[in-house]
């Protein structure tokens, strides 16, 4: 009896020892490397497909598909789903979905643009007390906080500042409170406030500071000419004071002119100096600020010399370690291409921000900026000639290195659909 048992724990042992070692086996790490999912472009250059051997069989149920696997050279699939089955002797070991998507492009961005925002309602970004009385903010009061958003006054919506005054005045000559409908992250609230004198200016005040837009630079990363759409920036716009996300009722870009850059510092980012006219002809439409950039439409193409024709993209998993450069602005409205390395790449099933590491290796681009600036943010990165993504942050202690954003979750927050051709922007 002792001896069975000490026979099953040396095979205990034995089969923990060969699950250990069984990674470092080149036919384990064959198969454990062959992905369930294989997705790419029917432009693209060649891609691996692990074999596992003479042994093992790789079918489909289409020809051409036999032709790429064997050739290495998917160019030769056209669009749509396919699967590859890994068998031995008949019986199937492994199944792999293959997607080929349509051929897809877009311009790849780079220039200064500014950006002007118009918010939802209006935005309550701090409380004041009124003059010549004892009580704190009559707002505060109400319990309407920082980051709220007035949305309405006895019913009726507020789209702007201008909005407010004469509700506050009518009520206050009356004696009157005010029914006011704010948002606070995703809830509606109801609630009322009654305006207060102020002695100073003889005027009725509600001892809120609010504001009803917001303006800034940033850098355009893709236009897509046949959906006309654009994506730039590579992150949420969000409020200076509350430090919120701005949600919009509308806005506009226009373009910019960098005049100065004031370096960034280990500890101190720098950033880009840029000025554009508040009454300068728009360029495209803001629909949409997201963690992602913002989003709209162009009411033209835009034009930057060399780099104004469409480039393939590449999705996350295609992103490799190493040289890669970017489009930006420097000085006035040129664009260049600086170097830059990937240090790091994650593959990503789901979207998320901070899908790259960079790091600026460009001696020119160092000398003048110090590495990433405030207003870069949106830079296209560009890899074998692909466009992978679009500089977002700028690591402060740091500022030769940030986070990049690939550029397959800009374009689905854009609305583009590159995944499917049934669907795709037209």
């Amino acid at each position: 009896m002792k001896s069975r048992k000490n026979i099953r724990v040396w095979l205990g042992f034995l089969l923990f020892v060969a699950l250990i070692m069984a990674p470092f086996y080149t036919p384990v790490q064959n198969y454990l490397s062959i992905p369930n999912t294989i997705v790419t472009f029917n432009n693209n250059s060649p891609i691996a497909v692990p074999s596992l051997g003479k042994s093992v069989n790789i079918e489909s149920n289409k020809e051409e598909a036999i032709q790429a696997i064997s050739s290495n050279d998917f160019k030769k699939m056209s669009a749509g789903n396919e699967q590859l089955l890994y068998s031995v002797a008949g019986i199937p070991i492994k199944k792999v979905d293959v997607n080929v998507l349509e051929d897809f492009k877009v311009v790849p961005g780079g220039q200064s643009i500014g950006v002007q925002l118009h918010t939802v309602g209006v935005l309550v970004v701090g409380h004041h007390r009124i003059t010549g009385t004892n009580k704190s903010s009559p707002g505060e009061e109400a319990n309407i906080k920082v980051g709220d958003i007035i949305l309405k006054i006895n019913g009726d919506s507020i789209k702007k500042m201008s909005d407010v005054k004469p509700y506050v005045e009518k009520a206050g000559k009356a004696n009157e409170t005010l029914d006011v409908t704010i948002k606070r992250g995703d809830d509606k609230i109801h609630t009322e406030l009654t305006p207060v004198k102020d002695e100073k200016d003889d005027e009725f005040r509600i001892g809120l500071y609010i504001r009803d837009s917001a303006a800034g630079i940033g850098t355009m990363t893709f236009y897509h000419p046949k959906s006309k759409k654009y994506g730039a920036l590579g992150h949420v716009i969000s409020d200076m004071d509350t430090q919120k996300p701005i949600e919009i009722y509308n806005g506009a870009i226009v373009n910019s002119t960098v005049t100065s850059i004031d370096p960034g510092t280990n500890g101190t980012p720098g950033e880009k100096q840029a000025e554009f006219m508040a009454d300068a002809a728009k360029i495209g439409t803001i629909t949409k600020n997201s963690a992602y950039g913002i989003f709209g439409e162009l009411s033209e193409g835009i034009d930057k010399g060399k780099f104004n024709k469409p480039m393939p993209i590449a999705l996350s998993h295609e992103v490799k370690e190493g040289p890669a450069t970017i489009l930006t602005v420097i000085e006035g409205e040129k664009v260049e291409e600086f170097d830059v390395e990937v240090v790091s790449s994650v593959p990503q099933k789901f979207p998320a921000t901070k899908g790259m590491i960079i790091k600026i290796t460009d001696k020119e681009l160092l000398e003048k900026t110090g590495g990433i600036v405030q207003g870069m943010s949106g830079s296209p990165i560009i890899q074998n000639g692909k466009v992978i993504g679009a500089v977002t942050h700028v690591f402060v202690n740091d500022p030769t290195s940030g986070y990049g954003v690939h550029i397959e979750w800009m374009l689905q927050e854009a609305g583009i659909n590159i995944y499917d051709k049934k669907k795709k922007a037209s």
